[in-house]
């Protein structure tokens, strides 16, 4: 970023991105049960503009393997820092938390842990199976990190029978090395289609963000890319700067120009197509897990 961009001010935020805060008990309430049961939720360490409304409605993503990461994505408000041993019990209280909250969908993400043999994908089945007996009702979705492109622990979490497998290429491959260095584009990609591959009966969900320093016209093969690979599910939702120390928004894109991106992914084949500005990976998942079956 140089001099002059820094000196920039701001972008101011468009209306459409004003989140008016719930007046419910319901929030307070999903908020001590997780503090409770000692949970980490991407809702609250992301800082997600629809936490308000998750957990007013009783949802929320949970955030396993602890709260700080082996990366630094550019975009991301998770920090890193000295790694902790993981849990054993931890899958246990998400399922425990998934049942008080007498959820129908439960999503399951975590930091990206390198440090780890299998980058984590145990944990993750562990995690799939407490929830399922405990709720065998319950359809759950895993957002998973790359594991370094390792076919071993990705078999690992498809064999704990997923109802959505999500991996996110989050951008455009052209700002890879700014936004997202420690990844690489055609391994998230083929992630994506090696899941396919192995488990075609469970369906596949990625998604970008807007406003990073993309163009439209860079979003198109992205979603070529998605269709070539039979991509179940796509979202597109717009980038938010969690604090000053973050990329800047270069542009914020008006909800029209979202229906135009879902527009071109349907074109392209992919029938699930998810796009507005505060549509997240996991925003009304439970909805996109009935779409995408």
């Amino acid at each position: 970023m140089s001099s002059l961009e820094n000196l920039e001010k701001p972008l101011r935020i468009p209306p459409w991105l004003r989140v008016k805060l719930p007046e419910t008990k319901n929030f307070s309430g999903t908020a001590e049960l997780i503090s409770d049961l000692n949970l980490n939720t991407v809702c609250q360490s992301a800082k997600c503009p629809n936490k308000w409304e998750c957990f007013s409605r009783n949802v929320a993503t949970f955030l396993i393997m602890g709260r700080l990461c082996t990366r630094n994505c550019a975009f991301c408000n998770i920090e890193s820092g000295d790694l902790s041993p993981l849990e054993s019990d931890e899958p246990a209280r998400v399922a425990e938390a998934a049942k008080r909250l007498e959820l129908k969908h439960v999503v399951i993400t975590s930091v990206t842990r390198d440090d780890l043999p299998d980058g984590g994908a145990a944990h993750f089945a562990a995690t799939i199976k407490a929830v399922r007996e405990a709720m065998p009702e319950c359809t759950v979705e895993v957002l998973i990190p790359d594991f370094q492109g390792d076919e071993a622990a990705l078999e690992t979490v498809l064999d704990a029978g997923p109802d959505i497998l999500n991996h996110n290429l989050e951008t455009v491959p052209d700002l890879y090395d700014t936004i997202r260095p420690q990844a690489d584009y055609h391994q998230s990609l083929e992630l994506l289609a090696r899941s396919k591959r192995k488990a075609p009966s469970i369906p596949t969900k990625s998604g970008i963000m807007v406003g990073l320093g993309e163009t439209d016209e860079q979003i198109m093969p992205v979603l070529d890319d998605l269709a070539a690979i039979g991509c179940d599910i796509v979202t597109i939702g717009q980038y938010m700067q969690p604090t000053r120390h973050h990329p800047r928004v270069t542009r914020y894109v008006e909800p029209e120009r979202f229906e135009e991106y879902a527009e071109e992914g349907r074109k392209r084949g992919i029938e699930n197509m998810f796009c507005a500005p505060l549509v997240r990976s996991s925003y009304n998942a439970a909805k996109f897990v009935r779409s995408g079956k």
